[in-house]
């Protein structure tokens, strides 16, 4: 059994219900960001399912230069902040440098690591010096064995509320493959592991200038994360993917998230009922 890490009224792990990590990938406009929130509330609220708000204020890993970012530290952490006042709700978002650790920790729940940093020692640390929750994503160039790792820099600092997210590995080049072994492996370190269904459905790089993806199997990703008794879902949605500006080909639709989670949940109690 995994550590219960408790976000307010929320407790993940231990014997507890799955969570839903989901929203944008990026903040386009704060009218929109804030909607999907409305909604993901909403539906999370209706199928009794707990939810975490999640969107980014800069992707600073974007293939491209010319690619959007998102509005920016400042900015972005206004929005933010307007939006967990707004819907009382717990909010993460990733940072990508010590320098903006301080700040984020001042307004979000959980700390973030994105997949491509996750070996970075002092970013690391400085997310486990806060106190703060610090869910880090499994790089894709990672096994899962290589996690415990990560998970002794952030316990280095006395903070033992970690969660870990599998997103997919690399399979050759611009594919990602996902080995459902990776969650019981990485579970057995004692920390509840959350899988992200849309990044594990990437094309790194696939289109060029950009990541592809195929979205279509996200559901199917998701209900084999359920079965192998993850500890909550994470996924990146958007009312018009196709317009998104940025994962349009990973993200799922709106429209697509209230029977998808009413079907995990049902995969959920079958299993603990069983």
């Amino acid at each position: 059994m995994t550590k219960e890490i408790s976000i307010g009224n929320i407790k993940i792990g231990g014997n507890n219900p799955f969570v839903f990590i989901g929203g944008p990938c990026v903040i386009e406009t704060e009218e929109l960001t804030s909607y999907i929130c409305e909604e993901l509330k909403k539906i999370c609220s209706e199928i009794e399912i707990p939810f975490i708000f999640k969107t980014s204020y800069d992707k600073a890993n974007r293939s491209s230069v010319k690619s959007y970012r998102g509005p920016g530290l400042k900015k972005g952490i206004e929005i933010l902040k307007k939006i967990k006042e707004k819907y009382h709700i717990p909010i993460t978002t990733d940072v990508h440098c010590t320098a903006q650790i301080e700040e984020v920790s001042e307004i979000v729940d959980i700390i973030q690591i994105p997949a491509f940093l996750s070996r970075q020692t002092d970013l690391l640390i400085e997310a486990g010096k806060t106190n703060k929750v610090v869910n880090v994503k499994k790089g894709q160039f990672l096994s899962p064995y290589e996690v415990k790792n990560i998970i002794e820099k952030i316990e280095s600092t006395g903070n033992k509320k970690i969660l870990i997210t599998e997103r997919g590995t690399f399979f050759g080049y611009n594919n990602l493959v996902v080995d459902f072994r990776s969650l019981p492996i990485i579970r057995s370190f004692g920390y509840p592991v959350i899988f992200d269904a849309t990044h594990s459905v990437q094309t790194p790089g696939g289109l060029g200038s950009a990541s592809g993806g195929n979205s279509e199997f996200v559901p199917y990703l998701a209900k084999s994360a359920i079965a192998c008794g993850c500890d909550g879902i994470f996924m990146e949605v958007h009312p018009q993917p196709h317009k998104a500006l940025s994962d349009s080909k990973s993200m799922i639709n709106l429209s697509e998230v209230k029977p998808l989670l009413e079907t995990l949940k049902k995969i959920y109690l079958a299993l603990k009922n069983g």
